[in-house]
């Protein structure tokens, strides 16, 4: 099975995926939120998944109730 890219997506030869964007906004943010948390203190990960957790759970349990008519 082949995976697919979008142009903002690049894989990298260390598989370090980079994506410029996922197109939804609490995503996007989740994502963001786990930017450097190789240098935070270990302590604040379990704090910092949770919080990624709660909102991707939240998106998906809003999937679908695009309330824009879009």
């Amino acid at each position: 099975m082949s995976e697919h890219f979008t142009d903002a997506q690049v894989d990298h030869a260390d598989g370090i995926r980079e994506v410029d964007g996922t197109g939804h906004d609490d995503v996007d943010r989740v994502v963001a939120s786990l930017d450097g948390l190789d240098e935070r203190p270990v302590s604040e990960h379990v704090a910092v998944f949770e919080s990624a957790h709660d909102t991707l759970r939240n998106a998906l349990a809003d999937a679908g109730n695009d309330s824009s008519g879009a």
